[in-house]
């Protein structure tokens, strides 16, 4: 679960990036500086994926990059794949760790 949380939130920091590339032409600074901030926390929030907090803080910052669609429209389409790869990466992720778990007993 970590790993493949980890790694979705990795890709969505550098997608935001080229949504901010995206928006320099035509937005503000407001709405590049919020984009920005999102892409920061998207590239520091796999250090907590660890803890039920850094799944919930994933979550929350993949529900604002689709939100980010009113800046960037594509975002509702690309954000909404990605919180399709984080839920199958924590379903998937969980069910990994149980079965690694119950191979080393």
């Amino acid at each position: 679960m970590r790993v493949l949380g980890s790694a979705v939130l990795a890709f969505e920091a550098m997608i935001m990036g080229f949504a901010l590339l995206l928006a320099m032409d035509h937005h503000g600074a407001l709405a590049l500086s919020l984009g920005g901030a999102l892409a920061i926390a998207l590239l520091l929030t796999p250090g907590l994926m660890k803890k039920k907090t850094g799944r919930y803080l994933g979550s929350l910052w993949q529900v604002l990059m689709i939100a980010y669609g009113v800046v960037v429209p594509a975002m509702y389409f690309v954000g909404g794949l990605f919180l399709l790869l984080g839920a199958c990466a924590l379903y998937f992720g969980a069910k990994a760790e149980r079965i690694r778990a119950e191979f080393e007993k």
